[in-house]
């Protein structure tokens, strides 16, 4: 933690810092150049291009020990959390922050920034990409790994699946939407406080969604979409598909390590916001528990090879969200292949059409993954209201195309008038 470059030494910056964060005094150059002089005289290796290794740092609180300075030691022991039982107590790891039944919780600006220094710290050969042994050396002070082997069908890889960059931070904001205890935990371990304040300062917790639909904006910049149909739609397809990978690379991937969530960046009108898409296991034919409801746009997806998929998916809307405030979005997956007419007394355009809901979007990943149906989804979460809106501009158009044309008409009609008169 103290060790910022990752060289596996202190140097007199990163000795300076931890000598305020511990004491709250800052420690003269001269003062410090005798302690490397004393660890020098006193061991072998202590000392390395002019920086206290980790051999020569411990050597130093065996000494304070030795000296009878026990509260030397244990005031830095407190200053990173831990107890007289050297146990990390629970103020420490979990922060108090509240958090509202409308509000949802999103990494800050500055949690960003230290989770992004943890990433480069540590990806040594920087490449953009975490190796297995970046990864745990990265989460090397954590008592556990926090992710498990599903990770890396959760966010995006490069083509050895290793997380990259953007897939880290991805994880990162996923678990901060899901469960933020486990993130201020985590963010204790990767020293967070040592840098900065309480954990609270990494984490936003959003306005009201309730406040956000009346006013028709929100600041939130991640997510969440729930994506449910038949049995053997394609949904796992459009999950992969939203890191950019298509059925072919699919087919390589051990269906055990399989995620029912992903996460990826979307631009929305120009902004980059996070869409989470979670794949609804809709154990009774059309029932939804709230939790399963809890979401911020609802993806229905139906297959055009199956004639009965599409009645799946509108059982689903006029039992769950048709007086909802949740935007919906039917998607009709497997266009690549040949359409079947669906068993049911509308065409789905005419369906959506009758709710005054937007048409279908088609999906494809056999090869080329269509991707506007992640930017429609993430758009629709962002803007709820934007339906209404497009409603009422047609509406105006109309009006204003039947203005133009009644004053064409009018003007026609002058012009014939005074051409007569003439």
């Amino acid at each position: 933690i103290c060790d910022l470059d990752n060289d596996h030494l202190l140097n007199d910056d990163e000795v300076h810092l931890f000598q305020r964060k511990c004491f709250n005094a800052p420690l003269h150059q001269q003062a410090l150049d005798d302690v490397k002089s004393i660890v020098k005289r006193n061991i072998t290796d202590g000392v390395k291009d002019n920086a206290l290794t980790l051999k020569g740092f411990l050597f130093l609180h065996t000494l304070f020990i030795q000296r009878g300075r026990h509260e030397t030691t244990w005031t830095v022991m407190r200053a990173f959390g831990y107890d007289d039982r050297l146990q990390l107590t629970r103020d420490f790891l979990y922060p108090k922050i509240m958090v509202g039944s409308g509000s949802t919780t999103e990494l800050t600006l500055q949690g960003i920034q230290f989770l992004k220094m943890v990433f480069n710290k540590y990806d040594e050969d920087s490449d953009g990409c975490l190796s297995p042994p970046e990864l745990q050396n990265l989460f090397s002070t954590c008592p556990v790994m926090p992710w498990g082997q599903d990770v890396n069908n959760t966010v995006c890889t490069n083509p050895n699946g290793w997380i990259t960059s953007q897939g880290y931070l991805a994880q990162w904001a996923l678990t901060t939407l899901l469960d933020v205890p486990r993130t201020i935990e985590f963010l204790a371990y990767l020293g967070y406080q040592y840098l900065h304040d309480s954990q609270v300062s990494a984490i936003q917790v959003t306005r009201d969604k309730k406040i956000d639909l009346d006013k028709k904006h929100t600041s939130r910049n991640v997510f969440r979409c729930h994506v449910l149909g038949a049995k053997s739609v394609g949904k796992t397809s459009l999950l992969q598909g939203h890191l950019g990978r298509n059925l072919r690379y699919l087919a390589t991937l051990e269906k055990e390590h399989l995620s029912t969530f992903t996460i990826n960046t979307v631009q929305v009108y120009g902004q980059e916001k996070y869409l989470m898409l979670h794949e609804v296991d809709v154990v009774v034919s059309d029932m939804l528990n709230p939790t399963e409801m809890n979401c911020d746009v609802a993806c229905l997806l139906y297959d055009v090879t199956n004639p009965r998929s599409f009645e799946f998916c509108t059982k689903m809307y006029l039992k769950h969200f048709i007086d909802s405030r949740i935007p919906v979005l039917f998607v009709a997956g497997k266009t690549e292949y040949p359409a079947v007419r669906q068993d049911f007394e509308m065409t789905p355009a005419q369906f959506c059409q009758k709710f005054k809901l937007p048409p279908p979007e088609d999906f494809a990943c056999l090869d080329k993954i269509n991707k506007d149906v992640y930017i429609k989804l993430a758009t629709m979460a962002a803007y709820p209201h934007v339906r209404d809106v497009v409603l009422q501009n047609d509406r105006l158009f109309m009006k204003i195309g039947v203005g133009l044309a009644m004053a064409s008409v009018f003007g026609f009609i002058v012009y014939r008038i005074t051409k007569a008169l003439r």
